[in-house]
């Protein structure tokens, strides 16, 4: 009897580095990251909102407090509102109504000269100007399964970091120029990424998306609610980077310009390490790698007690910053897991209404702890931190629950 042929294996040839970082995602995912980095290259208004009311219109630090806490609120609301909008008018007319308000928004602004038109003006660029959040997220959850959303929200976060940072030291020069240069490149470049998203994005939400539902059933969603609050609290400790840290840093004797080196530090290590793990995180356990990444956040922050000297302090960013690289993209993938189809769109502006609700938290909360001396403030972060990861522990079981079979 013959010897039966030897069957044939077909053997997968393992992705190269680069297709396992960037690979097999749709064209639209790509446009919508294209639109994602112009707009952030092009978003120069933001940190020098205070500079603008001070210097160019004359305003009191104490006028400019309140003007940016009108901004603030517009950013609450700003979550909730584009996260209804999403769901009810689609992701494509959310996305590019937003940017489009927000660039009217900017301008008016730019040329107000009295009190009440910058504060009109400040709060519909607050409503706008992250209103595209919601919408682009749940499009990114509408287009990638489930196993790749955290390479794909990982790749938008790198995007933004890019754009910001070179926002930052590009806005830097222009302002020297002249302030009104800022508000038409935001301008621009929110017009250039809504026009991007309306010619080339088309509507992701399926008919199968309109049934019925509200932010109700975001609130009877325990474990979402239990998830946005421990967003909250991570989003409390990293908001004190922006607020207090400079402070920290001065009253130890440093200076801006040391305290500008230590975020460039934060923003180039981002860019470089972030890509770099991004696809080997996304296929761990998401629970276990938030705790992890909120674990060292906090550890990191804590560690700035102790710093004396800029090498205290940049010891103590890189700890953090490690950490924040670790969270990259794991939140909106959970987020996107627990949400249902038709509800996305209110799932991530609830998310997103945990990162505005620290922005305007976290500034007094930190500048009163640090009153109190800086012990004070760093420790509590650290407590904090280690807290949220010790929650995203005890709640890792019922995610992944949800991830096998979805909340309807």
């Amino acid at each position: 009897m013959p010897e039966p042929e030897p069957v044939a294996q077909t053997i997968t040839p393992k992705p190269s580095f680069l297709a396992s970082r960037i690979g097999g995602f749709p064209r639209t995912f790509w446009v919508l990251w294209t639109g994602s980095l112009l707009n952030r290259l092009g978003t120069m208004v933001e940190p020098f909102i205070g500079v603008y009311l001070t210097q160019a219109r004359g305003h009191s630090l104490a006028v400019a407090g309140l003007v940016m806490a009108v901004y603030g609120a517009g950013a609450l609301l700003s979550q909730l509102i584009a996260g209804w909008l999403t769901d009810r008018i689609g992701r494509r007319a959310t996305l590019t109504g937003g940017m489009l308000v927000a660039a009217a928004g900017m301008l008016a602004l730019g040329y107000s000269t009295s009190l009440p038109w910058i504060v009109a003006a400040m709060f519909v660029v607050g409503l706008a100007l992250d209103a595209y959040r919601p919408a682009s997220q749940a499009l990114v959850a509408d287009l990638i399964p489930a196993a790749d959303r955290p390479r794909a929200y990982g790749l938008l976060f790198w995007a933004f970091n890019v754009g910001f940072s070179v926002a930052m030291s590009v806005g830097g020069l222009l302002a020297q120029s002249g302030i009104i240069w800022l508000f038409w490149i935001n301008a621009v470049s929110a017009v250039a990424f809504g026009a991007l998203v309306w010619v080339a994005v088309p509507e992701t939400k399926t008919a199968s998306q309109k049934k019925g539902g509200g932010f109700r059933d975001v609130l009877r969603d325990r474990l979402m609610l239990a998830f946005v609050l421990l967003s909250l609290a991570y989003t409390m400790i990293y908001s004190q980077a922006f607020s207090t840290l400079p402070l920290a840093m001065i009253g130890s004797g440093l200076t801006t310009v040391q305290y500008g080196v230590a975020m460039a530090t934060n923003g180039i290590l981002i860019v470089i390490v972030q890509p770099l793990i991004n696809a080997w995180l996304a296929r761990r356990d998401h629970s276990t790698v938030l705790a992890v990444g909120v674990a060292i956040v906090g550890v990191g922050f804590a560690f700035h007690a102790l710093a004396t000297s800029m090498t205290g302090f940049m010891v103590a960013l890189l700890i953090w910053t490690t950490g924040e690289v670790i969270t990259a993209g794991i939140g909106g993938a959970v987020v996107a897991g627990l949400a249902p189809p038709h509800l996305r769109g209110r799932y991530m502006g609830v998310y997103g209404f945990a990162w505005s609700g620290a922005a305007l938290l976290a500034p007094p909360l930190g500048t009163w702890l640090l009153s109190i001396g800086p012990v004070a403030l760093w420790c509590t972060m650290g407590v904090l931190g280690l807290a949220a990861a010790a929650g995203h522990m005890a709640i890792a079981p019922a995610i992944r629950r949800r991830a096998v079979q979805p909340a309807l």
